[in-house]
């Protein structure tokens, strides 16, 4: 698709809190340093290892950031959609990225550079507060992350995925969502994510096709979670 308007991207960072103080003059300014990119599904967008650069803003798509072991097993860290932003530690440090961001489905992004935020967060760096506080929370997550690798089994983290991410007790499974997609999410293999899926449904707290998960039983669900209902 052909660039977007830079009002477009102007809008777009408008609604993000990074950038919440900026008058209209600043955001033009900044939209207009910024680069667009597009990426085709399985697309790397950046590869752990390589010298991070700045900040992404998603447009359009899907991105999931990831974690890859020497035997090519995968671990995903995080699912990004339009409207979010990824890679914050680039805005301070020309540091190796520590983690693999790769396109599932066509995707398209606007790419903010070190050099163009570096100024604009000295000049006003109320809005370092912003980021920090969001990079505060993507670490809580990955220590959760962490947590629920070492201490739960693949059944348990499948409950506690299903209770948060379910909207209405329904996980809709997008195009890309697979099943070998969803176990490199908990950290598993598809045959044992299939096993769990089957543990939940015959046990009448969940129903499932290749569409959606649905939860039945909510209560039941939590108890499996070890969660406090």
């Amino acid at each position: 698709m052909p660039t977007p308007e830079r009002s477009r991207l102007c809008e777009h960072l408008q609604r993000l809190p990074y950038f919440t103080g900026l008058d209209a003059g600043e955001l033009w300014r900044l939209a207009g340093l910024a680069t667009w990119h597009e990426y085709s599904p399985g697309a790397v967008i950046f590869l752990e290892g390589d010298v991070n650069s700045g900040l992404y803003a998603l447009d359009v798509g899907w991105v999931k950031v990831v974690k890859f072991s020497l035997d090519g097993r995968e671990q995903v860290l995080r699912y990004f959609g339009p409207g979010e932003v990824f890679s914050e530690i680039g805005i301070f440090l020309a540091r190796p990225n520590p983690a693999t961001a790769i396109a599932l489905e066509h995707t398209s992004l606007w790419r903010l550079h070190r050099s163009t935020l570096q100024p604009l967060f000295n000049a006003q760096p109320e809005l370092l507060l912003h980021v920090m506080t969001n990079m505060a929370d993507r670490i809580a997550q990955l220590a959760d992350l962490v947590a629920d690798l070492s201490l739960h089994t693949v059944e348990v983290r499948l409950a506690r995925l299903l209770l948060e991410a379910g909207a209405d007790d329904t996980l809709a499974r997008q195009a890309w969502q697979t099943q070998a997609e969803l176990a490199a999410r908990l950290g598993t293999v598809p045959d044992v994510l299939s096993r769990a899926l089957r543990t939940l449904a015959d046990a009448g707290l969940i129903r499932f096709d290749r569409h959606q998960i649905m939860i039945i039983d909510r209560p039941g669900l939590q108890r499996r979670a070890q969660l406090a209902p």
